[in-house]
Parts: structure tokens; C-alpha cells; sequence
């Protein structure tokens, strides 16, 4: 994405980004100053405009910048001329509409002239859980033809140690620039979550990882256009695994959250109960188990650190597979609970990979349906947050409707007080499954359910 940036601020556009981040509070001499080379404005080029890039975007012209986002997809690229997203994130539609209407935001299917490139491109999981890493490798070869001796070249997607030094360098130096010399180069990874990307792009710490000093320097001077975080510096490779370690880190607690839950079934614990009573020493902080865990974060970025040490990170790569075996541990139970029932039908709520938002990338759930699908149990779904699906169901009642048992996979907030004296009499058997621990089992019990709870006694 191509962006214009104005180190100085009108008064006016400090007040529509401080009015809209209303959380966020200005820094004394205001969040643009000029950082670099004394320069007055540069270019910035976004090349991605998905959950990450887009948003980006919108903070560098939300802060008074001239943008231009680049992405392949003519659908992305035609939306962002009307001013329209095609993702949902909370905020962001309000801010991409007033950027385009103000004329410091239009998109393009190819990089351009720039003083600083960022590649926020998917790098998704192949089948054999390696790294997909064509998005990226297409993304600096695009970048060749434009670049140019002072710019500063930063991979944001979240990418396997040595990604920058390995790959993209050498693309980048078909250039005939020298990197670290002629240009910079370097890793920022984002740490935002879906539904709080734009408070958190701008109020979250950052990494700005660098080949050499000066380009973690420039990297860091880029992002502090918009960025109230602390950002630190260090080299590339440092960068790269420190992303994957912080979502490692949370992939194996929650590994360990959800073999604890087994354990409790067969023990005749309840998991909650006993991770809520762990959970007040002082010292430990055990998450909460589920039916498994999805997103392009969690679910991915362990196997960047088992791809590149296979025979090292066996905790790591056990983790993992413990958490992708929990859709098969809840069909299992769904298949006892259901065992006689003929022809059995599942109303299942929620198919995103986290509550109150629309993203299914790698969602556990949708594994769950494949597998109930497979073993002849027909499903019918419910999520108010995903539209257009196949086999998908408009209303709560439509997929309950027929069913013999309601799993609730994903704890959306709109689930928090099911009318389960209604669903019940559509219903050929009135059977709850909780795998969040969501809904208190007595609701459902009051309207004649049997209830069911993952990693209960």
C-alpha cells in the first residue's frame, strides 16, 4: 500500500483520529514528528490488504497520510474505491469510508514508487504443516521493480526464523541495491486481536526487528507515525521467533488446559472448577480448555518453530497435536451422547475460531462438523456472525429445529441467554453440549435438557 505521510498533522486530522481512538492519548509534541532524515513526508506501500494490512492502512491515513493499498484481489481493491470493506473489524468500516472520502486512501492491483514497502500477505500452513511463504516470496518480487536506494523494505506476516535473511533479501537485491546498505530491511510482526485491532495496533507494545541497526532504527521510526506502544529494536531473526514463541506460548497452555480436561472426564473432575481453584495461587495462570484452537495465529505459528527444529521442539509439536485431537475428542462425546439415536441430527452454534467476530481461519469447529459429517451425523448450523455459507441456517430456530442435540462451539456474547423453552419442542431430543463452560447447565435443565459439559464430572 502506498501512503503519503505528513509528519505534521492538521489540527483537524489529530481531531478526527483522537476522536475516533478515543482511548488513545495524544504524546506531548503530538504522533508525528520527523523521524526521518529530516524528511518532511515519504511514501509508504502496503502490499495485503487483509486483517492486518488494512487496518494498518487505515492508522497511517487516519494520521493525515496518503494511502494506496496494493492486493491481487480485484474485489478488495473495487470495495476500497467505494469507500466498503469485505472483513468485518470493529471501527474500521467508519474509518476506511472517511480516508476514501477525504482522498488519502485508493487501492491498486500493483506496488508503486515508495520510500517504504510493507508486505502484510497470509502465510498459511500447507498440509505437511510447513510454511506457505509464495505470498510473501510474490510480494518482494513485486517490490523489485520500484525499489530504490534509502527505502526501507518490512515484512509484517508472521514467517518461519530466517525469512527476511534467506528469502527476501535476495529477491530484493535483484535490484542491484546492496541490503543494509543501499536500502533497509527488517520484521515488524503485529500483536492484535480480532475485534480490538485498531486500539490495539496503536496502545500495543511492537518489535521492529532489523538486518542491521540502522534498519531496525528506521523500521521503529515508521511505525511511531501512529504506534503509542513502546517499540524495541533488535536484529531480524530475533523478530521472526519471537512472534511465533509468544502464540507458541499460549498454544501450549492451552494444550495443557485441554489434556487437563480429558484427564477430568475420566477422573470424574470438573476441569472448570479445578482450573478456577489453580488458578488462585498466585503463581499460575492455566487457560481455559475447548474444542480446539483456530485463527492464523495460535494455530499456526507453532509449526513455524517445529519446521525449523523438528528434532528439538517436541513439546511444542506435542502441544500442537493435542489441541488439533480435540475436535475428534468432542465428536467422540457427541457420538456417545447421541449412541442409539437414529439418524442423528446436531444443531451447532457458532463456527468462527473465536466469539464476537467473523473470522473462521482454522476455526476447530468447522473441523468438528467435517468430522461429524464423515461419521454420518448431520449437521445443521447456526452463527450470527457469519453470512452467505453453505449450510448454514438464518435463525437459531431453523438449525435447531429437528435436532437431537445443541452444541454450543462458539461462546458468542448472543449465546449468553439461549430460549431454550422454545428450541426445546422443535427439537426430536432435548440434549445441551457445552464445550466453553458458557451457559449455566440450570437454564437448559429448567426446559427439560439433558446437559452436557467438555471436561466436566
Amino acid at each position: 500500500m502506498m501512503i503519503n505521510i505528513c509528519y505534521h498533522l492538521s489540527a483537524l486530522n489529530c481531531r478526527v483520529f483522537y476522536n475516533f481512538i478515543n482511548s488513545f492519548t495524544i504524546p506531548p509534541g503530538g504522533i508525528i514528528t520527523d523521524h526521518i532524515n529530516g524528511e518532511k513526508s515519504m511514501k509508504v506501500c502496503i502490499i495485503g490488504l487483509g486483517y492486518i494490512g488494512l487496518p494498518t492502512a487505515a492508522m497511517f491515513a487516519s494520521a493525515g497520510a496518503s494511502v494506496i493499498g496494493v492486493d491481487r484481489n480485484p474485489n478488495i481493491i473495487e470495495a476500497l474505491g467505494r469507500g466498503e470493506i469485505l472483513i468485518e473489524e470493529e471501527g474500521l468500516s467508519d474509518m476506511i469510508s472517511r480516508a476514501v472520502s477525504e482522498g488519502r486512501l485508493r487501492g491498486s492491483m500493483t506496488p508503486e514508487k515508495a520510500d517504504a514497502f510493507i508486505i502484510a500477505v497470509p502465510t498459511p500452513i500447507t498440509a505437511v504443516k510447513k510454511a506457505d511463504m509464495t505470498y510473501v516470496a510474490e510480494a518482494a518480487e513485486d517490490i523489485v521493480p520500484y525499489l530504490r536506494a534509502g527505502n526501507t523494505v518490512i515484512l509484517e506476516s508472521t514467517s518461519p526464523v530466517g525469512t527476511v535473511d534467506s528469502l527476501m533479501l535476495p529477491i530484493l537485491e535483484r535490484s542491484g541495491l546492496a541490503a543494509g546498505k543501499d536500502f533497509y530491511l527488517g520484521h515488524s510482526p503485529e500483536r492484535v486481536i480480532p475485534g480490538s485491532i485498531l486500539k490495539e495496533l496503536v496502545n500495543n507494545s511492537r518489535i521492529a526487528g532489523g538486518i542491521n541497526k540502522e534498519s531496525a532504527k528506521r523500521i521503529a521510526d515508521i511505525y511511531r507515525l501512529f504506534v503509542q506502544g513502546e517499540i524495541y529494536t533488535t536484529d531480524t531473526r530475533t523478530a521472526e521467533l519471537c512472534k511465533a514463541a509468544e502464540n507458541t506460548f499460549r498454544d501450549v497452555n492451552i494444550a495443557f488446559a485441554n489434556e487437563l480436561a480429558v484427564i477430568c472426564e475420566n477422573l470424574g473432575v470438573d476441569v472448570w472448577e479445578a482450573i478456577e481453584l489453580c488458578n488462585k495461587h498466585p503463581r499460575v495462570n492455566i487457560h481455559q480448555p475447548g474444542p480446539g484452537v483456530g485463527g492464523h495465529c495460535i494455530a499456526v505459528d507453532p509449526w513455524f518453530i517445529v519446521e525449523k527444529q523438528p528434532d528439538t521442539a517436541n513439546i511444542i509439536n506435542l502441544c500442537r497435536n493435542t489441541n488439533d485431537s480435540m475436535p475428534a475428542h468432542v465428536a467422540s462425546e457427541i457420538r456417545a451422547i447421541l449412541a442409539g439415536v437414529p439418524d442423528p441430527v446436531v444443531c451447532v452454534l457458532g463456527l468462527t475460531y473465536k466469539p464476537n467476530v467473523g473470522d473462521m481461519r482454522e476455526s476447530p469447529i468447522l473441523h468438528l462438523i467435517s468430522i461429524l459429517k464423515a461419521q454420518g451425523i448431520a449437521v445443521r448450523a447456526f452463527d450470527p456472525y457469519v453470512k452467505d455459507e453453505a449450510d448454514i441456517c438464518e435463525t437459531l430456530e431453523e438449525a435447531a429445529a429437528g435436532s437431537d442435540l445443541i452444541l454450543l462451539g462458539v461462546h458468542h456474547d448472543q449465546f449468553k441467554n439461549l430460549p431454550f423453552e422454545r428450541l426445546g419442542p422443535l427439537m426430536r431430543r432435548r440434549s445441551f453440549y457445552d464445550t466453553r463452560n458458557f451457559i449455566p447447565a440450570a437454564d437448559a435443565e429448567a426446559a427439560g435438557f439433558n446437559c452436557y459439559l467438555l471436561g466436566g464430572k
